[in-house]
């Protein structure tokens, strides 16, 4: 599989058009959060250096062909003293796969809190999901390879009393990269479509779904590296009429809140499960 450099190395076609290559992949749809992270790199191209991406809301609009080059054009929707907004549209053979709006924001002073890291089993402690035989067999598992992937076990964490379904996973990407701030959070975009749909199937295992993320929105709250151990929090808190709600604090091994996300995908009963290779457990 091609790395995360690869993947989020974009060519400037023309003022505000990038392009994305073609990398190999066992997937038969672009990954989401693939198509999120190019994104978000061809918005913080088109911004000053003083600026920071704070968030981004995202809809996956049709299936991406993974074969396909995808071609990215950035409007300038706003451009203010500390604030700055762009839309971005996804396009594959003339269609929009993929639209998003991403805002940036200068440094300022103001109030601070956050949440407390939930207490869980540190990850050299836990399971390399790559070790596990059933898991590393399947198509998403194969394409996240260079991602190590460790499923905290529900018996070693606390439960939230009222939460329906609740996982936590930690995952961190296994080779060091680039220093670059804007890079390391694009390539979490890129790692926050991972596992996290997944949330909403841990109250039914052995149900088979047809799953894809459909809409995805995310905060960048603290610096981080995304090549260092992140724990991702994930609840899904409603599902129903084919759809399921999911959402996702993200913490360093500091204990710091360094992202938040919140995500809709389909969760469609399957009558023919071979027909599209879909996957049942607790992961997505």
């Amino acid at each position: 599989m091609a790395s995360i450099e690869d993947i989020l190395e974009l060519e400037t076609l023309e003022k505000d058009i990038f392009r994305g290559s073609v990398h190999p992949s066992v997937l038969e749809r672009t990954f989401g959060g693939q198509v999120a992270g190019q994104s978000l790199v061809s918005a913080a191209r088109t911004v000053g250096e003083e600026f920071r991406v704070h968030s981004l809301h995202g809809y996956f609009l049709r299936p991406g062909n993974p074969s396909a080059p995808t071609v990215y054009l950035v409007d300038r929707i706003r451009d203010g003293r500390s604030f700055c907004t762009r839309q971005v549209t996804g396009i594959q053979d003339g269609n929009a796969i993929f639209t998003m709006s991403a805002s940036f924001h200068t440094v300022d002073a103001g109030i601070e809190h956050q949440d407390t890291m939930p207490p869980v089993p540190e990850p050299e402690d836990l399971v390399d999901t790559q070790t596990i035989e059933k898991l590393a067999a399947t198509e998403l598992y194969q394409e996240w390879k260079d991602w190590d992937v460790r499923i905290v076990p529900a018996d070693s964490t606390r439960r939230i009393p009222g939460i329906t379904a609740q996982q936590r996973v930690w995952m961190r990407y296994r080779e060091p990269l680039p220093d670059d701030p804007v890079f390391h959070v694009c390539t979490l975009a890129y790692m926050s479509d991972m596992t996290l749909l997944g949330a909403s199937k841990v109250p039914h295992r052995g149900v088979v779904t047809q799953t894809a993320s459909l809409d995805h929105a995310m905060w960048f709250l603290r610096p981080f590296r995304a090549d260092e151990w992140l724990l991702y929090d994930q609840t899904s808190p409603s599902a129903g009429f084919g759809r399921a709600l999911t959402q996702g604090r993200m913490f360093d091994r500091n204990g710091s809140m360094v992202a938040a996300v919140v995500q809709e995908g389909l969760t469609r009963i399957q009558r023919d499960p071979s027909k599209y290779g879909v996957e049942t457990g607790n992961l997505a």
